[in-house]
């Protein structure tokens, strides 16, 4: 019988890549719009495996229905497992992710961020488009020999770190477990994090989120940093604590921030919300500020980015199918 799979969240360009990748394979996928939640647990029934991405709601509650409904194994399409409650699944469900669907997409993109907060692209092209050739107000600085710090030390970091060392800058990183020899044969030094927060002034954030990573940027970290640091983040929206960040942008602790990711995004971001007043204050706020750039969460989004997304997504689903070792599991 062919394996039944429930797709939540799903989007065109999702099925577009999928139901490519998918023939020859034989499974049966069942697109849904709908994101995985108490709500909507009840379209898995059936269904031998759903599959998930960043902001489908997996906690206890919806994998006890999930387990109730015989569903066998958990397919996140996406690195992050934040949003599943890996207790609650252990010993029930196992769950399976894409853990370097395309580094280099996302560190690219973290040192586009970079680059049009320094260099004011995003002002200066909305002058232009008005006709104002001025230059007032868009002063950067050269990126060559300043710092940048980087916190995580795993795939899209690295990737970064060559990106950055080749525009000449000094790269300090921290990782509580780093890797030493990738640090020394490119020139990085590994440091403590209240040092990387003194000595940065671009940090960017590559850490996966967890307990101890929760709102890593905060009203402390934040006082311990450069005047006018730049803040990147790439990675998980929660790495941050949007009101100390705001206040950190209000004081100009912070110089300018690049968030591809926020706080709260599951209720915004993949979603076309231009017809509705916000009704979230701090993104709101976020949005006015001349100094700070949000993006919808695309970091990853690239062609190369979606096929592999879709290729490793279904091997690891073929892998539980034949009962082979779960080499992408999380455990």
């Amino acid at each position: 019988m062919a394996v039944k799979i429930a797709f939540f969240d799903t989007k065109s360009y999702d099925l577009e890549s999928f139901d490519k990748e998918n023939i020859g394979t034989g499974y049966e996928i069942h697109y849904y719009k709908d994101r995985l939640s108490v709500r909507t647990a009840q379209l898995a029934q059936g269904k031998d495996v759903v599959c998930i991405f960043v902001n489908d709601e997996c906690d206890a509650c919806v994998i006890d229905m999930l387990a109730g409904y015989g569903v066998k194994l958990i397919a996140l399409r996406c690195a992050g497992f934040n949003n599943v409650d890996m207790g609650a699944a252990k010993g029930r469900i196992p769950v399976v992710r894409v853990p370097a669907y395309s580094p280099h997409a996302v560190a690219e993109y973290a040192v586009t961020l970079m680059l049009c907060l320094n260099r004011k692209v995003y002002r200066s092209v909305y002058r232009t488009r008005e006709g104002n050739f001025k230059l007032k107000g868009l002063m950067g600085f050269d990126m060559y020999g300043k710092t940048a710090g980087v916190i995580g030390m795993g795939r899209i970091a690295k990737e970064l770190v060559k990106i950055l060392r080749g525009f000449g800058m000094d790269v300090a990183a921290y990782d509580p477990y780093p890797d030493e020899k990738f640090a020394a044969e490119h020139g990085v030094r590994l440091v403590t994090l209240d040092e990387l927060y003194a000595q940065s002034d671009i940090i960017s954030l590559h850490c996966p989120l967890t307990d101890d990573t929760k709102f890593i940027i905060n009203s402390g970290s934040i006082a311990k940093m450069k005047p006018g640091v730049m803040i990147v983040n790439t990675g998980r929206g929660k790495l941050i604590h949007t009101e100390d960040l705001i206040e950190g942008l209000r004081t100009g602790r912070i110089g300018s921030a690049g968030l591809d990711v926020y706080e709260e995004e599951q209720n915004f971001f993949y979603e076309d919300r231009s017809d509705k007043m916000l009704d979230d204050d701090k993104l709101a706020l976020l949005l006015m500020m001349p100094n700070v750039i949000v993006t919808s969460h695309q970091a990853f989004f690239t062609r190369e980015a979606m096929h592999n997304i879709a290729v490793t997504t279904l091997e690891n689903i073929g892998d539980w199918a034949a009962g082979r070792e779960l080499k992408n599991e999380v455990k």
